[in-house]
């Protein structure tokens, strides 16, 4: 009888842990469900701006690929100009502003300046700058751009804002890495008004049209939120999976230099982290992450866009390096293979090339770019002293690949060119290259 009770007991247990196993995946199926829908209805919010202007952009501009040319020379430039001279040109669409965000600080303003210098004079598109400024560095941007010709100054816009980060912890990321660096962090939350903006550093130079980086936009699937190049090509060289004692995306980490950010998701996604076993937003998350990291970083806010990044892979678009090319990619050997294939279309400064005589091929394209009058022909006044100063850097890695400093910087000025030419020009040259095609 003892026996059959103690059967009886052990099999009345059984089941009733069995109930309770069955019970627990019940309700933790149902918190997934409701998890799942509640980050589905964020997202979809977040994307109904972009898809309605990704749409825009590829009705205007036709399907971009991330490696070839936005407005590659060929035949087929001649047959979108046959098409805008019958079409387009009857009745011009005014396009929204590509927006563009920079920081400054100490003794950046002549190299911001000749930044924003290179994106107007190489872009097709309306431009506003969004410039973040310490106070005294704001009249010098008001009276530089505004002595700038009114042809020039009627193709961008410009707002100028304070430095600024939360009152409770400013002092704190105004410290990190670089002073001010850390302002970008907070773009998202400060612009509100902004959908998406294309962030870069004081030390970038734009050689082809800004609208061309912007046209990625249109390739974010439905979880991106930005896009970023890689830190490094080569694992053997990289920093980040070298000597960071922090996670960080992918093999080599990526490099914020050039940010293209859709604002709005950012403001609407909530990130998985190492902090919390719930999800975060945007503004809850930075603080906590730098208050656990802050011992391990060495590159301030870009480590912790690599530790979100970490956890949020799916959220970011990579770029390939020739749109965040730098001296990393040509001082010890050339390394970035979309450059040597089709040329350098951003080239970022850091380390302060731009103001040494270590990376000559680097401040021959800033001082050309500086020293360039608005009045002058793009090809004799900037391209072709810009070749004839290059020469002298053969002696160093980079200068020995100085023709990529210049492939892509003479499509796009000859793009121009043929852009400014006049209709009844264009006409004869579209005729030429279709007779050229049937014969």
């Amino acid at each position: 009888m003892r026996r059959y009770l103690r059967v009886l007991f052990v099999c009345t247990l059984i089941v009733f842990c069995s109930l309770l196993y069955i019970f627990n995946q019940l309700v933790s199926s149902l918190e997934s469900a409701n998890n799942h829908q509640a980050r589905a209805q964020r997202t979809r919010a977040a994307d109904t701006g972009l898809r309605k202007r990704a749409h825009d952009d590829r009705c205007k501009s036709g399907p971009v690929s991330l490696w070839e040319p936005y407005w590659s020379i060929s035949s087929s430039v001649c047959t979108k100009h046959c098409f805008m001279d019958s079409t387009v040109r009857s009745e011009p669409q005014r396009l929204q502003p590509v927006q563009l965000a920079v920081v400054a600080c100490g003794s950046r303003l002549q190299e911001t300046l000749t930044m924003i210098k290179s994106a107007v004079i190489f872009s097709r598109s309306e431009l506003h700058f969004h410039i973040f400024a310490e106070e005294d560095l704001h009249a010098g941007f008001r009276d530089t751009l505004q002595s700038w010709p009114q042809r020039v100054r009627s193709r961008f816009s410009y707002s100028i804002y304070p430095i600024s980060f939360p009152s409770e912890n400013a002092r704190e990321w105004r410290k990190l890495f670089k002073p001010c660096a850390s302002q970008r962090l907070f773009l998202p939350l400060i612009l509100k008004q902004v959908d998406s903006v294309l962030y870069v550093d004081t030390d970038i130079l734009f050689l082809r049209p800004v609208e061309d980086i912007w046209s990625f936009l249109s390739s974010f699937n439905r979880s991106h939120v930005a896009a970023l190049a890689p830190e490094h090509e080569e694992p053997r060289m990289g920093w980040y999976n070298r000597f960071a004692r922090h996670p960080y995306y992918g093999k080599t980490g990526v490099n914020s230099g050039v940010m293209l950010i859709n604002m709005t998701r950012i403001r609407h996604t909530h990130f998985k982290n190492d902090l919390s076993a719930m999800d975060l937003s945007w503004s809850d998350l930075l603080m906590p992450l730098l208050n656990k990291y802050k011992l391990n970083i060495t590159w301030g806010d870009q480590d912790l866009l690599n530790i979100i990044f970490h956890y949020n892979p799916e959220s970011l678009l990579v770029f390939p390096c020739h749109w965040n090319y730098r001296p990393d990619h040509c001082i010890y050997g050339s390394n970035c293979a979309a450059a040597e294939q089709h040329g350098i279309y951003i080239l970022h400064g850091n380390r302060g090339v731009y103001h040494d005589d270590k990376q000559p091929a680097f401040s021959a394209v800033y001082n050309a770019i500086q020293q360039y009058a608005f009045e002058d022909d793009l090809l004799h006044g900037l391209l072709d002293p810009l070749e004839e100063k290059l020469k002298s850097s053969e002696h160093t890695y980079c200068g020995r690949v100085r023709h990529i400093f210049t492939k892509r910087l003479r499509e796009t000025i000859r793009d121009l060119q043929e852009q400014s030419a006049p209709p009844e020009l264009m006409l004869c040259k579209c005729r030429s290259a279709a007779a050229g095609g049937l014969s």
